[in-house]
């Protein structure tokens, strides 16, 4: 089965953002940039789909600035056979995105196309469903698991109140959430021998983004709390507090 694994460099979720001055991009010096979380179930969800089958490949592709060439380099360290980054520095939006991944995607061959459900940097959950759009495949997201026997896949998403089963032929879009599988670790050996998997970068210019980022603020800060009392003298007070000042109740 030949696998194709969309990937994304994002800030750890573990490391503290500032604001940049002219406060429309984050400043970079000291964030640590890791795979997006939910593409590492893709990832591990292509390396198991190969070792099941008992052969094929697994590409990832990432779009991105030089620098996005260490997490593809983690994902053929993870397993992943070879890797394509399309190098851009340019600020761009999802449908840029999608566009430049579709562009690269469409003269290839392949079975299946694995995203993560979305970035944890912006959230959009965007991507994947429009690069369907603009292959012209199926697109099941959000899945939590699937099944493909002789060409044909069995996905189970995950709905509001529930999951929804939905079926479709190869090839086909998928975008992974948590709970797919459990991502596994680069080892030693793999990471050495990512040393000789081939990584092609490719300059790229991305569609003008069809949307502007304004700016960007910090959250404000919590207000002070204070103690109403103790024990069961304060409820009253506290009952008030929350039904008054808060509108909770």
């Amino acid at each position: 089965m030949n696998t194709i694994v969309c990937i994304k460099r994002v800030p750890d979720s573990a490391t503290r953002i500032r604001i940049a001055a002219g406060g429309r991009h984050i400043d970079p010096s000291g964030v640590k940039y890791v795979v997006n979380p939910y593409d590492e179930f893709a990832l591990e969800e292509a390396i198991r789909r190969r070792e099941a089958a008992g052969g094929g490949t697994v590409t990832a592709i990432s779009v991105g600035p030089p620098e996005a060439a260490e997490a593809l380099r983690t994902a053929l360290a993870t397993g992943a056979d070879e890797a394509v980054l399309l190098v851009s520095e340019a600020t761009h939006d999802g449908r840029a995105v999608a566009r430049a991944l579709a562009d690269e995607i469409g003269g290839r061959e392949f079975d299946l196309l694995l995203f993560g459900k979305q970035a944890i940097d912006d959230d959009n959950m965007q991507v994947p469903q429009m690069v369907a759009e603009f292959l012209g495949l199926p697109c099941a997201t959000v899945v939590v698991a699937l099944d493909i026997e002789d060409g044909h896949a069995v996905a189970r998403r995950e709905v509001e109140g529930g999951h929804e089963v939905v079926e479709f032929d190869l090839p086909g879009v998928v975008s992974a959430q948590k709970g797919l599988n459990e991502p596994r670790y680069p080892s030693l050996k793999g990471i050495m021998a990512a040393k000789k998997k081939p990584l092609d970068e490719k300059p790229v210019t991305l569609a003008e983004p069809a949307l502007e980022l304004v700016s960007l603020e910090e959250p404000p800060a919590p207000s002070q709390g204070r103690i109403v009392g103790e024990g069961p003298d304060a409820v009253p007070e506290l009952v008030s507090a929350l039904r008054e000042e808060a509108r909770v109740l």
